[in-house]
């Protein structure tokens, strides 16, 4: 291994896991001088019973400040600024985030408002543009997938204005994360494969960008193997709570690991895609991880092959070829999407072409393809791509993505 010659490394967020990590949220609250929280979720986690959950969970010693259940799918500035001046009407004191990664980031922007006191969520778009503590924010994931208890970034949408603004801060990095088995257990089966598909992307990618460094890969390489693991038997299978904790944590772990590491041309290409034509992002994830793997091969492949060590084993590893390893690792990948998509009757889209909505009409017309690539060259995850990208070479990918074909790598401009 080649030990950069400078790399930072941070995760200040305290994690509690277990199957009944929700009972000890009174504690740690009291802890940080907390004791009326605003629950923040979205009609989807409320329906489903696990807003309850933990209402029951704070019994003890905690005044619920207010439950607001009007996160929307994509966080959304109007909401955020509605949400903080409830966090202010009620006296609240913390912030209890219930959700995937809209409530996530949603509860972060709220937070900003209410701990900055200000009235204009936008002042703080960027990076540095916070300098000091926020208020208490406690996150309890329902989705194994974004990372988001554990990341330092907030994207939110403004609507009327059709822009998606990133806050980027060690600041926004909630208080608290709360893994537990029972948050994820309702989620159907092919969500569990899209967000879990979104953790195993944020690992691999972790681990071959520019900014990667010995602990991003620890965390990494121990997501890897066990999202390899566990994804297929819990999609399967999901009332297996220890498989649903493990997948928790090993998103948990992708999370800490790109936080750190960032991203490339996968999520550079899947934020374009979710932008143009409305494709959740894990299904972006789930498509186009393989690819990012053969773009960046030529520059990344002894790094790659690394990769089948945790995901097929010391045996498999061994056997294989040293040469041989990088594109079994994208093989399996594309077979780990395969047997989603089995598992899932068809739900789980191994290309675009077979993204549909639900009057099953096509989401990523082939058509639509060339505003995508030239919407990813707007998108920073291209910085840390170990290759560069272009609007030709984006829509080499994109076109191979479409058609479910392995990427023609000798059209790509080695930079």
């Amino acid at each position: 291994m080649i030990l950069p010659d400078y790399y930072e490394f941070c995760c200040r967020v305290k994690i509690v896991a277990g199957h009944d990590a929700l009972e000890k949220i009174p504690a740690l609250l009291a802890e940080m001088g907390s004791k009326k929280p605003l629950i923040i979720t979205d009609k989807g986690v409320a329906a489903a019973g696990l807003v309850d959950i933990v209402v029951n969970a704070l019994k003890e010693g905690v005044t619920i400040g207010g439950v607001a259940d009007n996160v929307p799918p994509d966080s959304d500035l109007k909401v955020v600024n509605q949400l903080a001046g409830l966090y202010r009407d009620n006296a609240c004191d913390a912030i209890i985030a219930v959700g995937g990664g809209s409530v996530m980031d949603t509860a972060k922007g709220v937070n900003i408002v209410v701990s900055e006191n200000a009235t204009d969520l936008m002042a703080f778009s960027g990076a540095g543009a916070l300098n000091r503590r926020l208020k208490t924010l406690v996150a309890v994931p329902t989705t194994a997938g974004t990372g988001s208890e554990v990341t330092l970034v907030a994207v939110i949408k403004d609507h009327e204005k059709h822009l998606k603004m990133a806050f980027t801060s060690y600041f926004l990095l909630p208080s608290v994360s709360i893994l537990d088995s029972r948050m994820t257990m309702t989620m159907p089966p092919f969500i569990t494969a899209m967000t879990g598909m979104d953790a195993l992307s944020h690992a691999v990618e972790g681990y071959y960008c520019l900014q990667k460094n010995p602990l991003s890969d620890a965390h990494s390489l121990a997501a890897v193997n066990m999202i390899h693991q566990y994804l297929p038997s819990v999609t399967k299978n999901p009332a297996d709570k220890d498989g649903r904790l493990a997948m928790a944590v090993s998103a948990c772990l992708a999370g800490i690991s790109f936080s750190n590491s960032m991203v490339g041309i996968v999520h550079n290409l899947g934020h374009a895609t979710g932008s143009v034509c409305g494709v959740p992002h894990g299904i972006c994830m789930a498509i186009l991880l393989p690819y990012g793997l053969e773009y960046n091969m030529h520059k990344r492949g002894e790094t790659i092959a690394e990769l089948l060590l945790p995901m097929a084993g010391e045996e498999v590893y061994r056997k294989t070829p040293k040469a041989e390893r990088a594109e079994k690792v994208v093989s399996l990948i594309r077979q780990m999407n395969q047997d989603l998509n089995e598992i899932t009757g068809g739900r789980h889209a191994r290309y675009f072409s077979e993204v549909k909505d639900r009057d099953g009409k096509q989401m990523v017309p082939r058509e639509i393809l060339p505003e995508i690539a030239k919407a990813a060259l707007l998108d920073g995850a291209t910085i840390y791509n170990p290759e560069d990208q272009d609007y030709e070479e984006n829509l080499l990918v994109l076109e191979a993505a479409w058609e479910g074909k392995p990427l023609d790598r000798n059209k790509i401009k080695k930079g």
